[in-house]
């Protein structure tokens, strides 16, 4: 089979036609795909191959939390690579020993060992399967607004729609409702959810159950910050019956809620916790398993069955460093508490402007606005896993008009590098603001 190349740069319709005929794009129907092709980034800003400049406002995934094109973090890439690009993970090196380290300073509470992994979901997959190991019991709880990642058991994890279509998945999943019933039913309090989270736990026998796996605060399902009382109280029910607590950071992690971890908040230490996304700013794939020390000696005799070839790559390890380091010189994590307070005000100033914006919530630079159509009835602009005629319409606006976020159902993200200034950050909220009298116009 012929094979297109050419040594001279790609025009974006270049960058198009040849990445649809040869690659799959993902959780989409082919014949929809209408990508942005992308030929440079630099702090805030990507461009297209024609000079478009886009506003990242969702950090791409909600990973490039350091910016684009940091020098510092390439030229630790570029470092690791001149003196040992690989090595086995039976061996140990320089860049996984400091790493290690590194994070069980500024993990929550005694968490101080990792296990490596290339990206979200192997983490939450190898979270499960230590739970198991270490408890020798099988059931996991997962709560049905989140998402853990698209392999076979982190799918299966997932509550959301993106699980139905690999179901049944593996067995042993049982999942419960959130604190968040919707827009239009609001929220239960602390002790309604924990009281409805503790019935499952009776029915399906607290000895059976390993792990409740948790969004600390749940992404793409909303952005939603669990009510007071909330996290603290799944840790005193994970005691009372002898159930790992596992946290899944890796949207929520490293900075992006305005503290290391999102757990920080609320003075909890999970028993494991995931991480990725944030820990490289995704300049190269990485993530990891964190635990307290009391869960890693059960594999002091005993085998941990579990591993990947790419298990703490040198690579990642030194990105995932400069990265770290990029966070404490640049005070990254104060600026997502200032520029996070900033965006409140932005969104209350959507709010009271505008009639088809139902809810607005964020912590630190993670932030969702709810559209509706009917305020006094909070009628989503869009049905659950759908889209209707004004999303769409917003969508391409936004894209038309140089800002890059995601729009999902009756929602949409705003989630910018925690490098981001306040004059960008109002620079994108303007652009949002004349956005929304398209989606005002359709309010009843």
């Amino acid at each position: 089979m012929a094979v297109e190349t050419t040594n001279k740069p790609m025009t974006g319709d270049e960058m198009i036609a040849l990445s649809k005929k040869h690659t799959l794009f993902e959780w989409s129907a082919q014949s929809k795909v209408d990508p942005i092709p992308v030929a440079r980034a630099k702090g805030i800003y990507f461009w297209t191959p024609e000079g478009k400049r886009f506003i990242d406002f969702n950090s791409q995934l909600m990973c490039v939390n350091i910016g684009h094109g940091d020098e510092r973090v390439i030229r630790a890439i570029h470092e690791q690579a001149s003196v040992l690009a690989y090595a086995n993970p039976f061996m140990a090196t320089e860049a996984r020993a400091r790493l290690g380290a590194k994070l069980a300073q500024i993990t929550p509470g005694d968490i101080d060992v990792f296990f490596f992994t290339n990206g979200g979901a192997e983490a939450n997959e190898n979270a499960i399967k230590l739970a198991r190991l270490a408890t020798g019991r099988h059931k996991i709880l997962a709560r049905y607004r989140s998402y853990h990642g698209a392999t076979a058991g982190a799918i299966t994890l997932t509550g959301d729609p993106r699980r139905w279509a690999a179901e049944p998945g593996i067995p042993g999943v049982v999942h419960v409702l959130d604190p968040y019933h919707g827009i239009e039913r609001g929220w239960d309090s602390a002790e309604q959810s924990l009281a409805m989270i503790e019935e499952v736990i009776q029915l399906e026998g607290p000895q059976t159950i390993a792990a409740f796996i948790l969004e600390t605060v749940t992404g793409t399902n909303g952005v939603l910050v669990p009510p007071d009382g909330y996290m603290q109280g799944v840790r005193a029910l994970c005691d009372k019956h002898g159930i790992l607590m596992i946290c899944d950071e890796v949207m929520a992690g490293f900075g992006r809620t305005g503290e290391w971890f999102a757990i920080d908040h609320w003075k909890v230490v999970p028993d494991i916790i995931t991480m990725a996304k944030g820990l490289t700013a995704a300049y190269v794939q990485l993530g990891a398993v964190g635990m307290r020390r009391a869960i890693a000696d059960k594999f002091t005799d005993k085998v941990f069955y579990g591993g990947l070839t790419y298990n703490s790559h040198p690579l990642a390890c030194a990105a995932a460093l400069a990265t770290i380091k990029v966070y404490e010189d640049d005070k990254l994590i104060d600026n997502a508490r200032k520029m996070g307070a900033v965006m409140t005000d932005l969104h209350l100033n959507l709010a009271r402007k505008h009639p088809s914006v139902g809810a607005a919530r964020s912590i630190g630079l993670f932030g969702l606005v709810e559209l509706v159509s009917n305020r006094a009835k909070k009628t989503p602009l869009a049905p659950f896993n759908g889209t209707s005629e004004p999303m769409t319409a917003l969508a391409k606006f936004f894209r038309q008009e140089g800002l890059y976020t995601f729009v999902r159902w009756n929602t949409f993200f705003t989630n910018p590098p925690l490098c981001i200034t306040e004059a960008e950050l109002r620079e994108a909220f303007a652009i949002i603001d004349r956005g929304l009298e398209i989606t005002d116009r359709a309010v009843a």
